[in-house]
């Protein structure tokens, strides 16, 4: 006994239909890989010139962090927020406060950021080195100890909102 089987799209001879991932891909391929870094970072301003005009501070703009909400500890990014508006508006010290691992992390991620901005300007010959595996378990355990830490009697003075140095 035979089957009847109907032929699919691809054997009938008419080629199936673009899914949507096949038609995003193909719109990618076809921007500048520049677009992406300078799209990001026309993100990163309005995002930064939207802190530096809604206060965080006052109850309501903003959501609460949910790590906070649920546990009722600071996650490593609680005060982050705070901490970049304090930045757009040059209080430094203030910031420090807020979040310290984020002004430690900044010349990082802003050099990670120049990097990959400069590659798509300028295609490197050779392949990129990768990371190294220590360097990223050692973020990785920084970030560990910083969230534990921020949450101990001990280390009161991490959490947000607590000035790490004296007010000049």
């Amino acid at each position: 006994m035979q089957h009847d089987k109907t032929p699919t799209p691809a054997e009938a001879g008419t080629p199936a239909a673009p899914t949507l991932a096949d038609r995003i891909g193909a719109v990618g391929a076809r921007m500048h890989p520049v677009t992406w870094p300078l799209s990001l970072g026309a993100l990163g301003l309005a995002a930064a010139a939207l802190l530096h005009l809604v206060d965080p501070n006052e109850p309501g703009n903003y959501p609460t962090c949910p790590w906070l909400l649920l546990t009722g500890t600071f996650c490593p990014g609680c005060g982050t927020m705070r901490a970049v508006a304090l930045l757009t508006h040059l209080d430094v010290t203030g910031a420090l406060g807020m979040n310290p691992l984020l002004l430690l992390l900044l010349p990082y991620l802003a050099y990670s950021y120049l990097a990959w901005l400069v590659g798509t300007l300028r295609p490197r010959t050779r392949p990129l080195k990768p990371t190294p595996t220590w360097f990223l378990w050692a973020v990785l355990g920084a970030f560990v100890v910083f969230w534990i830490a921020r949450n101990l009697p001990w280390f009161a003075f991490l959490a947000p909102g607590t000035p790490l140095l004296p007010q000049w």
